[in-house]
Order: structure tokens, then C-alpha cells, then sequence
């Protein structure tokens, strides 16, 4: 009773209580509204207190919250002191505007966890193209994340396996499977990682980890990508009659420096094919985030399932071409490769619409790996504008990127040819950034193994990429490379 009394305003208390009485009682109801605050401090004295090892019997107030009652016989006397309530989130807190604010906070916090997280909201992002809608899910998750994930870089996977063979070929692709879905789990953790932000671009973690400037130019790396297509030419490779005097020896070279360069350059290529979730943070901005259900949730999803998919396009590609031509494949890959050895027993027309779907699938990859370009150029224009852009400035900025790809695609036929090389170079990317990252802001206890292991993991990635990017310059300088500007093979 006390405790419904509690959940009241106090004259709706009092006039409950008053005409509670019998009709002969009426004329003290002048005199019961002014003692009822008198009753109501009285009563709450009387409550015992309980004691820290028992349990506090509770009942349920009309506001839906829980009250402890009166003390109950078995508590000793001895224990049954009054107790005056001194903490305001403690659940024994009684006072007369107890429950009232305790409704007020559980409002808010059911309030906060719909609404979202308390993040500084900045109002330029809802102009620009990667934050303006907040839709996204592990579906959307999943999509992005295969376009991005599988590129034109897998048509050169083959010639890896050229110059390191079945088993260390093998090896070195589920190292770097490995190594690239820790980082992107790394990735999507830091998404959040500080109360009241979200990173919403890779820009913009490097910048917080690193700094303003060093972060700019160091998240400024050739972001490069392109699945549908890939299948169908791993399909047209396996179906055909294998080359003669095929043979699955790794290729020899006359000293061993340059053994070793020719491998360093093949695992170079193995990082250059798998790339694309650097892309991550810009994916997950597009996604709500609560406290319920924060972003990470179906971004990790969807992650996970992109990359099982990427796996059956990458490992089926390496392995699959590299048992249709061995070490006869091409320097410039599976197409190459489909040229030099069945181009005559292959039709015209089912050879057009195959490489018809790489397009397609280029132009899809085009889509995920242009935005943080677009959004760049309109962050630019807002800033300067103060307003969002037109959709004319929108669709030019657009035109002219997609012309500027045309004409670098058009004018430089010879790119495959420094996979290796521009394999070490987008490397730290990827797979040596986001070790950083985590230590420099996620800060785990010094000399923990988190610690240890991500330093290392990082480090060892410098090694990579320098020794990468060395057996890069080396093939080329080696083999060399027909620099033919504007006339594709």
C-alpha cells in the first residue's frame, strides 16, 4: 500500500486516502490533507533495514517498477534499525520523488537505446554519399563486400603458382586469407571504437591513429578491385583440353637471387588479389547502430559470409588454372592465357559474352571503389558551399571520374604486368594499417600478447611489403614489360 501510495502525486495521495474514510469521517479530510506528508515520512522511518546478506522481498508498483516492502518476520529484530536512503541510484531509494525520477531514467535509457548511441552527429555527412542513409544490413553487408573483395587481381593468381608450386602456392593463399579476415575483423571493432564516434571512412580512423596529415597520406594508397566473370573463365579453362607438354614444376631460374625475387614477386600477387575490404568502414557507415543492436553486429555478418564466397571464387581460380596450364600460364594471366591456347576451338561469340561478364563485374567493383572518391570530392564542395550538392555537380564529379578511369584502363593495357609490384605497395593498406590502429587506439595493456601479437603482425607486414615491392622492380627489370600506350593485347 505504501509503496502505491509512493507512485503518486502527492494530493492525488491525499485525496485517495481521504476518501478512503467513512462519510462520518469527512470533516477531518481538511486535516488528513495536511498530515499526509507527516504519515507518509513516519511510515518510510519505520521501514527496516535489510540486511546485506538477505534478500529483499519486492513487489510490483503500478509504474511497473520494483519496490521493497516491509521487512518480514524472519529478519531478527536486532537487524530491523531505520535507514534513511542516500544513494540516488540505489533501488532502495524511497524518497517521495524516487519513483518519478527512476521513470524519468528508465524513459531515457529505453529512449537512447532506440534512438542510438550519444555520437556527435556531424550535419555535413548527411549530404554526402556514404552517410546519407543509414538503411544498410547484413544483406547490403554481404553484397558490398563481394564486389569489393574479389577483383581483376584473381585473373593473375595463376601466375603465382607458376613460381612457387602446388603446396607453397596453397599455403601462402590461406595465410593471407587468414591474415586479411583478422584485419577486417579489426576493422569493423574499430568502427566504434571511441564513445561518441563513428569512423566513418578509412580517412578517418588512419587520421585519429596516426594524426591529421600522416594519416591523410598514408590512407592515400591505389585502391584497386573486380565474380561472375571469373567463374565462367575458370569453367572455360578446366572444360578444355589441357596445353601439351604441360608441366606443374615451379619455373627455374638460372641463379638463386633470382629464384628468390621471382617468389617474393608471386606472394606479392597473392596480396595484390586479395585487397577490398579496406573498403569496410565505409560500408558499415551506411548501417544504424544502437545500443541494442550496434553496427558491428550485421556488418560482421555479412562480412563473414562475403568471404566464404570470395574463398570460392579465389581458391577454385588458383588452383583451377594452375592445373589447366601449369607453368605455361601467360605473364598477364587467365585471359592471356585463354587466348594464346583456345582461341581457335572456342567461338567468337561465347568468348565475347565471357569477357563481357568481366566487364560487368568490373563495372560493379567500379561502383563500391569509386564512392570514397565521390564522397571526397563532395566533402570538398559542401565545405566550401555550405550545402549539399546539385544533383548536376553530383552527376559531373561522377562523369569525370569514371573518364579519367577510362582513359588510365585505355592508355596503360600493360597494368597486369606490375600486379607484384603494386602488390607491396598496397599491402600496408590492408594488412599492416589495421594492426597499427588497434594498438594505437584500442591501447591493450603493454607487453600483453594482444599487444605483442598485433605489433609483430604489423611489423612483419613492413617486411612484406618492402621485400614485395623489391621482388616487384626485380621481375620487372628481369622479364621486363612492353610499355604499349593505347594498344591493348
Amino acid at each position: 500500500m505504501v509503496s502505491a501510495l509512493f507512485s503518486r502525486p502527492f494530493h492525488a495521495v491525499s485525496l485517495n486516502y481521504c476518501s478512503s474514510l467513512s462519510r462520518t469521517q469527512l470533516q477531518f479530510s481538511a486535516l488528513c490533507q495536511n498530515q499526509t506528508l507527516e504519515i507518509m515520512e513516519e511510515q518510510l522511518l519505520s521501514i527496516p533495514a535489510t540486511p546485506g546478506a538477505a534478500s529483499t522481498p519486492e513487489i510490483l508498483t503500478p509504474s511497473g517498477q520494483r519496490s521493497p516492502r516491509f521487512a518480514s518476520k524472519e529478519v531478527g529484530s536486532a537487524t530491523a534499525k531505520a535507514w534513511t536512503p542516500t544513494s540516488f541510484i540505489s533501488p532502495r531509494f524511497l524518497s517521495p520523488i524516487g519513483t518519478p525520477m527512476k521513470r524519468v531514467l528508465v524513459n531515457m535509457k529505453g529512449y537512447l537505446e532506440e534512438v542510438g548511441r550519444l555520437t556527435k552527429l556531424n550535419p555535413q555527412d548527411s549530404w554526402l554519399p556514404i552517410t546519407e542513409s543509414r538503411n544498410g544490413n547484413a544483406h547490403y553487408a554481404a553484397f558490398h563486400n563481394l564486389n569489393a573483395g574479389v577483383g581483376f587481381q584473381a585473373l593473375v593468381l595463376p601466375v603465382a603458382f607458376s613460381f612457387l608450386g602446388w603446396s607453397c602456392g596453397l599455403i601462402s593463399l590461406i595465410i593471407a586469407s587468414i591474415w586479411q579476415l583478422y584485419t577486417l575483423w579489426i576493422l569493423v571493432q574499430l568502427h566504434e571504437a571511441v564513445p561518441g564516434k563513428r569512423y566513418n571512412r578509412y580517412v578517418e580512423l588512419a587520421q585519429a591513429a596516426f594524426g591529421e596529415k600522416l594519416g591523410l597520406w598514408l590512407a592515400l594508397f591505389p585502391r584497386y578491385t573486380s565474380p561472375p566473370g571469373q567463374r565462367r573463365l575458370w569453367a572455360l579453362s578446366v572444360t578444355q583440353k589441357r596445353p601439351p607438354n604441360i608441366s606443374y614444376q615451379v619455373i627455374s631460374l638460372p641463379s638463386a637471387t633470382s629464384s628468390l625475387f621471382s617468389v617474393l614477386n608471386a606472394v606479392g600477387i597473392i596480396a595484390f588479389a586479395l585487397r577490398g575490404h579496406n573498403l569496410v568502414l565505409e560500408i558499415q557507415a551506411t548501417m544504424p547502430s544502437t545500443f541494442k543492436k550496434p553496427a558491428h553486429i550485421p556488418m560482421w555478418k555479412g562480412a563473414k559470409v562475403a568471404y566464404i564466397l570470395i574463398a570460392a571464387c579465389l581458391f577454385p581460380v588458383a588452383s583451377g588454372e594452375h592445373w589447366a596450364y601449369g607453368n605455361l600460364m601467360p605473364a598477364g594471366g587467365i585471359i592471356n592465357a585463354i587466348f594464346a591456347f583456345h582461341s581457335r576451338t572456342i567461338s567468337t561469340s561465347f568468348l565475347a559474352l565471357t569477357f563481357i561478364l568481366v566487364v560487368f563485374n568490373c563495372l560493379s567493383s567500379f561502383q563500391i571503389y569509386s564512392m570514397p572518391v565521390f564522397d571526397s570530392f563532395e566533402a570538398a564542395y559542401t565545405s566550401r558551399t555550405n550545402k549539399p550538392c546539385p544533383v548536376w555537380v553530383r552527376s559531373g564529379f561522377r562523369v569525370f571520374y569514371a573518364f579519367i578511369n577510362l582513359l588510365i584502363g585505355v592508355a596503360l593495357p600493360f597494368l597486369s604486368g606490375l600486379a607484384g609490384l603494386l602488390g607491396g605497395l598496397t599491402l600496408p593498406v590492408t594488412f599492416l594499417f589495421p594492426c597499427f590502429i588497434w594498438v594505437l587506439i584500442k591501447k591493450p595493456v603493454k607487453y600483453s600478447f594482444n599487444w605483442y601479437f598485433n605489433w609483430g603482425l604489423g611489423w612483419l607486414g613492413v617486411a612484406f611489403s618492402l621485400a614485395f615491392s623489391i621482388g616487384g622492380v626485380w621481375s620487372l627489370i628481369n622479364s621486363g614489360i612492353k610499355l604499349k600506350f593505347f594498344k591493348p593485347n
